[in-house]
């Protein structure tokens, strides 16, 4: 299982039906609106990387009022939870 965590910038005011969209995505399995220099964190999670690259490119970039996005990919050997 793979795992991103993206960052999202959107239109202002544009946070809750961004939200909306990205929740119809069953990849998505953590999406909140954020405070300061981002509008909308996601969690992300499919079986390959390259499922995760199509939706970050497809869909969630794609997403109308989406201004921009940083992906984060996680270090599994840096350990955490």
């Amino acid at each position: 299982m793979e795992t991103a965590y993206i960052l999202v910038n959107c239109d202002l005011g544009a946070e809750v039906e961004i939200i909306k969209e990205f929740m119809k995505m069953p990849e998505v399995k953590e999406v909140r609106g954020t405070y300061g220099v981002y509008d909308v964190f996601v969690k992300l999670q499919g079986d390959t990387r390259e499922i995760i690259e199509e939706i970050v490119t497809n869909k969630i970039r794609k997403t109308s009022k989406v201004r921009s996005t940083i992906t984060l990919t996680p270090i599994l050997a840096q350990g955490g939870r």
